[in-house]
């Protein structure tokens, strides 16, 4: 299944959000359309991070999760609404790499089906037991 893809950086450490900008731009040149999410993590150490605004969620307009892996904060909501996008993006993407990468599954899976002997197969390889 498609995941929308999870910018996650540590509030306390600002080089973990210093190349998101960059990070995101090479990712859309080559996935345009695949949903975007942003975790501010660690707020457990600082409450009022969460009253700060940050710019990297604002300037591409991407929703920004304010979260605790340490004590559960806000982690399921942020899991609920990542597999809602997942799933929504799954059932309306147009995206030309979703249809590449889907016929490469269904490749892979045709070339396995044809590499598994079927029963009338095996039955036919075996030598006749002598009675």
């Amino acid at each position: 299944m498609a995941r929308p893809f999870s910018w996650v950086f540590d509030v306390q450490r600002k080089v973990t959000y210093k190349n998101l900008s960059t990070w995101y731009t090479e990712l859309r040149e080559f996935r345009p359309e695949i949903p975007c999410i942003v975790v501010a993590n660690k707020i457990d150490a600082d409450i009022k991070v969460t009253q700060r605004s940050f710019n990297f969620a604002r300037k591409f307009s991407l929703p920004l999760y304010f979260v605790s892996a340490a004590d559960g904060t806000n982690v399921v909501k942020l899991f609920n609404d990542a597999i809602r996008l997942a799933v929504s993006y799954k059932q309306n993407s147009r995206d030309f790499m979703d249809e590449v990468l889907q016929e490469l599954e269904n490749f892979e899976l045709e070339q396995k089906e044809e590499d598994v002997p079927g029963q009338g197969q095996r039955g036919s390889t075996e030598s006749p037991r002598p009675s």
